[in-house]
């Protein structure tokens, strides 16, 4: 998924913050049992989430798409004492890893885990967001970008992963999922409400943030 060199990827991790014991665990545990691992945002996309997160120093954080919990944790890090993350996920299946994964972090009175359809589950939760990370199913990232806009404190960031879709984007034939993720972009790129760059951090990620008017 990443579109730079694997030496350049090494030299990257030389010169970032090293992941904590849990989060290799996760990392490995997710290789070994997980289909589709590369899933997982992994050590780099993990450390630029978690420095976002604690540029931001978030009350309150929205997750949509959990997978096995491990940027769910590194967003953690930058919560306030008394804030909560909400991760929304669908996946049952995964429930007792995630869980599991949860409960050995100091952020776990911080974490609500939410099963269901994040469609449905976002609207039942009755808060205003600092921070939004969407990593969920890439048709619906404008579904989920609207659901969430009215709830973003001015000045919040939005975060939105794979949009550069290991490098499809730019592909002259394209399939339905790469047709969805330009759409998505596009929309954002037309939005006047934000300000907004691309990241070419492992599979692209949009930082978003919505002005302050």
């Amino acid at each position: 998924m990443s579109m730079i060199s694997e030496d350049l990827q090494h030299l990257l991790l030389k010169y970032c913050e090293p992941e904590s014991e849990l989060l290799q665990q996760i990392d490995r545990e997710t290789n070994l049992k997980v289909l589709m691992p590369r899933m997982l945002s992994g050590h780099y996309q993990g450390r630029v989430l978690s420095m976002l997160s604690k540029m931001v120093g978030p009350k309150r954080i929205l997750e949509i798409g959990t997978f096995t919990g491990y940027a769910t944790l590194c967003l953690a890090e930058g919560l306030t004492p008394d804030g909560i993350l909400y991760t929304l996920d669908i996946n049952t299946e995964l429930e007792d890893m995630v869980r599991k994964n949860f409960a050995q972090s100091k952020y776990n009175n911080q974490i609500n885990y939410i099963l269901g359809d994040a469609t449905s589950t976002v609207n039942a939760i009755d808060e205003v967001f600092d921070l939004v990370f969407i990593d969920a199913d890439k048709k619906n990232n404008g579904t989920y970008y609207d659901l969430v806009f009215e709830r973003i404190k001015p000045g919040g960031l939005v975060i939105v992963d794979n949009v550069l879709w290991s490098g499809k984007v730019l592909g002259n034939q394209q399939d339905k999922d790469t047709q969805n993720i330009i759409t998505f972009n596009d929309k954002i790129a037309k939005d006047d409400r934000v300000e907004k760059l691309i990241l070419p951090v492992r599979d692209g990620i949009f930082i978003i943030r919505k002005k302050i008017i």
